[in-house]
């Protein structure tokens, strides 16, 4: 028995869903790299305050 094909519904322009999960990716992307970029200078900051007071090893000495 032979198998009958059906007319294939064409796109118009329109974007496939990989692409756009592609775009949305990149642009999450992006942005996720410019926060990390505009708060580097504070996190520097935030990790040599907490080595001076210990680290790891300060355990439960600062609350």
């Amino acid at each position: 028995m032979k198998r009958v094909r059906r007319p294939v519904a064409r796109r118009r322009g329109g974007m496939s869903g990989q692409r756009v999960l592609k775009a949305e990716a990149a642009l999450v992307g992006g942005v996720a790299l410019a926060l990390l970029a505009w708060e580097w200078p504070s996190l520097r900051r935030e990790v040599r305050l907490w080595r001076m007071a210990g680290g790891f090893r300060a355990g439960r000495r600062y609350p």
